[in-house]
């Protein structure tokens, strides 16, 4: 496609991303040690306690770790629990909400916010960010529009350039991810490798491996130890042919990572090297880890569950029955597409077939 670009030697200078992970650990402890006789109705700690549910989500999106994910959902609780009038609180709850998928939840928090007196724009950027999640494009397409004018331009940039992508209108989205990425002005480096990795994705769906791993390969240079650009980096080794080398990245992302994606990746790996005996332990682990995720937070493991069912973990029916549940709470597209898997996957095993498709392609 004449419109593909990939990362070039000129690239914009920003942290050591090794370092800002270490100082985004920091910061966390910090904000996370009890200040003795604070008021926790204050609007200075509510503030505060805002930023670290956000680091804290930061932190769990960068190193793979729903612990994370899980603590400050925990804590914007807390602050609802003690502030519920106060539209930060509410924010901040809503967007924990909205990472574990808990959809209504969240567009709730925001009609409260709103009423609390929380700024439009950033209202209209978090609806946007829901109604993306759920395949309503349209309708936050125009939300991002709205907001836009509040916002830095690397952020309304980013923001509509994933929305494109997400649209499969790539042309369009190829000419904002290289807008947004000359509108970085900070010295962090979490934007710009979350910006190339979600580049990285709209190639790969686009089917271009070699410029998808171009993006991956740029978004991991920016971030070393960025847990899903690694992820999907042996996800290109696996479909282009090489097990061996997909298996190399996972095995340490399993140690630092508490996702069970990269230990069931790491089966389907060493599966398709020839090492059952090696990929079985790994398999056990991530059915064990799925099962629990899914009863804490179905919205937003229930799906993933159910690709593991029928890639690795060999049980059809509970796929079915999970990619059920999960249309059940989200009529997407993704959804119907994963019933469809399932029971198509099903009918092959009812008529004596050995697989469930290409194990790879829904990493």
């Amino acid at each position: 496609m004449k419109n593909r670009r990939e990362p070039t030697d000129q690239e914009l200078v920003t942290t050591d991303g090794t370092l800002a992970l270490v100082n985004l650990s920091a910061q966390i402890d910090g904000l996370a040690a009890p200040v003795r006789g604070a008021d926790s109705t204050a609007p200075l700690v509510i503030a505060q306690q805002a930023v670290l549910v956000d680091l804290l989500t930061m932190r769990g999106h960068l190193l793979g770790r729903v612990a994370d994910y899980e603590q400050a959902a925990q804590l914007s609780e807390q602050m609802v629990g003690n502030a519920p009038d106060d539209s930060a609180a509410l924010l901040a709850r809503a967007r924990t909400r909205a990472t574990l998928h808990r959809f209504a939840e969240a567009m709730a928090d925001l009609d409260a916010a709103g009423r609390a007196g929380a700024e439009q724009a950033a209202l209209d950027a978090e609806r946007a960010s829901i109604l993306q999640a759920v395949g309503c494009h349209p309708e936050a397409h125009a939300l991002l529009r709205s907001a836009a004018p509040h916002q830095s331009d690397f952020t309304k940039l980013s923001a509509l350039a994933v929305l494109q992508a997400e649209r499969r209108e790539t042309a369009e989205a190829e000419h904002l991810f290289d807008e947004a990425r000359t509108a970085h002005r900070g010295v962090s480096p979490f934007p710009l490798a979350q910006l190339d990795f979600r580049h990285g994705v709209m190639w790969l769906r686009q089917g271009d491996l070699p410029t998808a791993r171009s993006w991956f390969d740029a978004a991991r240079r920016r971030v070393p130890g960025y847990a899903p650009a690694t992820g999907r980096l042996a996800e290109v080794d696996l479909l282009l042919g090489d097990p061996e080398a997909a298996a190399a990245r996972l095995r340490p992302l399993t140690e630092t990572s508490d996702d069970p994606e990269y230990p069931a990746h790491l089966a389907l790996a060493l599966r398709a090297a020839g090492r059952h005996q090696e990929a079985r332990p790994w398999r056990d682990r991530a059915a064990e880890r799925y099962e629990e995720l899914v009863a804490r937070h179905p919205e937003a493991y229930a799906d993933h569950a159910a690709d593991f069912w029928l890639m690795v973990g060999g049980d059809v029916d509970r796929g079915l029955q999970l990619a059920l549940r999960t249309l059940v709470m989200r009529q997407t597209s993704r959804s119907y597409a994963l019933v469809r898997r399932a029971r198509e996957a099903g009918r092959g095993l009812a008529h004596g077939a050995s697989g469930t498709g290409h194990p790879a392609t829904s990493m």
